[in-house]
């Protein structure tokens, strides 16, 4: 079974909206449901749990009913921070995943996901265990000198390095380990740690799939704008 966990349970302070960002409208549907869908359509996809922000649970369940997204089958709290709302919904599948179902991680304020790097991820993690989206970088990275902050003299390779985003992959018996003792360890659990960041402080080798520059995450109005010149190219 393949299990998409979307994560909504941020309150979205920094789109400075009075509600939060995933429930935004965008041309009468709300960004969430935008992302819902793709996870929805994508045959691949065996069921969705939502962790989403406390007081909007039964929203989504009527939006789940006006949009035909009957792939959601569990909504569950969110945490504080955005480790501790993954840990909820991956705590939630205990006792509805085998440990060598396949959990596919992804921002809820993500709605332009691909269904190519959704099968690429799936894919990928079904062969290593894991699967992490990335794209090149395309820009060049300098170090900031330690001695003086407006200099540098050292730079990091473009060639070496990744931008990796949601979605991510992760067999659930390896995953819910890992998040048991990340929790009681206390590492990589604080400040902006994702699920990959933290597999990684805990020793795991992670493995690249295909990305999209095309897979915004909602951060900023200007963020949304793009998102509405998509969906404008989309219908036109």
């Amino acid at each position: 079974m393949n299990v998409a966990v979307i994560i909504a349970g941020g309150s979205g302070q920094r789109m400075g909206m009075d509600i939060p960002k995933q429930f935004i409208n965008v041309y009468d549907k709300p960004v969430l449901v935008y992302t819902l869908e793709g996870f929805q359509k994508h045959p691949l996809i065996d069921a969705i749990e939502l962790v989403c922000i406390d007081g909007w649970h039964d929203v989504v369940w009527a939006y789940a009913k006006q949009y035909g997204i009957d792939k959601l089958k569990w909504i569950v709290a969110g945490g504080s921070t955005g480790q501790e709302s993954i840990r909820n919904g991956v705590y939630n599948l205990e006792d509805k995943c085998t440990e060598e179902d396949i959990v596919v991680i992804h921002d809820g304020i993500r709605p332009l996901v691909e269904a190519e790097v959704l099968t690429d991820v799936i894919r990928t993690c079904k062969k290593y265990g894991n699967a992490v989206t990335s794209m090149p970088y395309n820009e060049q990275i300098f170090v900031v000198s330690k001695d003086d902050e407006t200099t540098t003299t050292e730079y990091i390779p473009r060639e070496t390095l990744r931008r990796v985003a949601t979605p991510q992959a992760y067999k659930f018996g390896v995953l819910d380990a890992k998040y048991h003792e990340a929790f009681e360890k206390e590492i990589g659990i604080y400040g902006s740690s994702y699920t990959n960041t933290m597999m990684v402080e805990l020793g795991e080798r992670l493995h690249f799939a295909t990305g999209s520059d095309k897979n915004i995450k909602l951060t900023t109005k200007d963020d949304l704008e793009l998102f509405k010149a998509y969906i404008r190219g989309k219908h036109d």
